[in-house]
């Protein structure tokens, strides 16, 4: 009669290979079947997310379970002088092997999200995807290196409209999407993750992450578009950081660009930092918030060189959109950061790029920033200039950008205010902001 352990060996083979199969038909189950009628709500995001925190929970589980037997194995061993340590060794094997399973599921986990991320597709009334419509992620090559752009329209045959994401370092393809999602209407819509933003986080060496470099490619990348897309020049719209790059893209290549808008309008890199430490130092001791005071005076105020500048910077920037964010005066803002990292646009490894662009990219690149002014440096642009301008914006002095306005040369200029904004009327008047870009659009357009 067989043992019972060798019963037990026996079914402990063939249950490990079923399991190993019914994993592998339910991941296809889930990929072939279920996934494709996720993707058009984005619900896509929970299962995966759910999936790839419990592999990394387990195989962290499994690795402090298997650290731990190893240090008692060790102890053991020096106590016995290695006796009767065969078994041990056997088990810490076995615990091992799991742990490679585990760490090898997490690899095929994360390559798989950055294969499979997508913008959600276009869909008619009936909920078939509309004719005519694009919904792209797209790596593209620009001046040799590789970028990503997401493309979202329903007629391909509508005007092209560059979104520049604030940062640098910044990415806001999911955001773009969901808060201005009625422009797919009007345009085709392209997102750019600039080098050093999640998708394209590793698209340069950090030592060619300069300001030249990101003018350059943003222009490359506009003359990609007019040709791809058979127009002659397209719109181009600047968050924050964004808004400067775009007054660097227009002056470099103004026949490439129909009108410029520039939203969170930077434009005395120095002056605003300067502007926004004091003014958190400020309200900071209006409120009592010793430990924002702590910090600010610890760290001293800018200019800031070498590493740390984000952390930095952080300390003033973010204390300050708390106030915007409880100030009555501003619309309440939808945009969710944690949803947007979530999105599918980004896979598992786009993600971690997303949270060190505004880190890392962030600070390599600010410190290049401090000495240019766009009231002495680009006064004077030949293209139609747009600031859409948020009424309590205390991220970028709207003093400022009446400065610049007041000098500013162009072929029409028009500096329109949104009374409930802060820094980001796009997400806080998002309806207002839309209606006033396609005023921009009929002023433009050719009879």
């Amino acid at each position: 009669m067989e043992s019972s352990s060798g019963s037990q060996k026996k079914r402990r083979s063939i249950t490990t290979p079923l399991i190993c199969l019914g994993v592998v038909l339910l991941a296809a189950v889930y990929l072939l079947l279920i996934r494709p009628a996720l993707m058009p709500t984005t619900a896509t995001i929970g299962p995966e997310l759910i999936v790839f925190f419990v592999l990394l929970v387990s195989f962290i589980a499994a690795l402090v379970v298997l650290v731990v037997a190893a240090l008692a194995a060790l102890i053991r061993a020096a106590l016995r002088k290695g006796r009767d340590m065969g078994g041990t060794w056997r088990l810490l094997g076995r615990r091992a092997i799991w742990c490679g399973l585990l760490a090898a599921a997490l690899a095929v986990v994360v390559l798989l999200s950055q294969w499979l991320a997508y913008t959600p597709p276009i869909r008619a009334a009936d909920g078939s995807e509309l004719p005519g419509s694009i919904a792209a992620l797209e790596q593209v090559e620009v001046n040799g290196s590789k970028q990503w752009i997401s493309i979202r329209s329903k007629d391909v045959s509508r005007p092209v409209l560059l979104f520049l994401a604030g940062g640098p370092g910044g990415s806001q393809l999911a955001a773009v999407r969901s808060e201005l999602g009625a422009l797919e209407d009007h345009f085709v819509v392209v997102g750019w993750d600039q080098p050093g933003a999640a998708k394209s986080y590793n698209a340069l060496p950090k030592s060619e992450l300069t300001r030249q470099r990101y003018v350059d490619d943003g222009c490359a990348l506009a003359e990609y578009l007019c040709e791809r897309f058979d127009q002659q020049k397209i719109y181009l719209v600047g968050e924050s950081w964004g808004s400067a790059l775009g007054v660097w893209m227009v002056q470099q290549r103004p026949e490439l660009f129909r009108a410029f808008v520039g939203t969170g309008q930077m434009v005395a890199f120095l002056e605003t930092e300067h502007y926004c430490y004091n003014l958190a130092m400020q309200i900071a001791q209006e409120r009592g918030h010793a430990d924002v005071i702590r910090q600010l005076e610890a760290q001293g105020p800018p200019p800031y060189y070498g590493n740390g500048v984000a952390m930095k910077m952080a300390s003033y920037l973010m204390y300050l959109f708390q106030v915007m964010a409880a100030d009555p005066n501003i619309a309440p803002s939808s945009q969710n950061t944690l949803a947007d990292i979530a999105a599918p646009e980004y896979g598992l490894y786009d993600k971690l790029g997303y949270v060190l662009g505004v880190t890392d990219t962030l600070g390599i690149v600010y410190q290049q920033l401090y000495d240019l002014d766009l009231r002495q440096q680009a006064a004077e642009l030949r293209v139609p200039v747009y600031f859409f301008t948020g009424r309590h914006d205390i991220n970028a002095p709207t003093a400022l950008v009446e400065d610049y306005y007041a000098v500013l040369q162009a072929p029409h200029k028009e500096l329109v205010w949104f009374e409930r904004s802060g820094h980001m009327p796009w997400v806080e008047e998002s309806e207002l902001f839309i209606e006033k870009l396609l005023n921009v659009v009929w002023q433009a357009e050719p009879a």
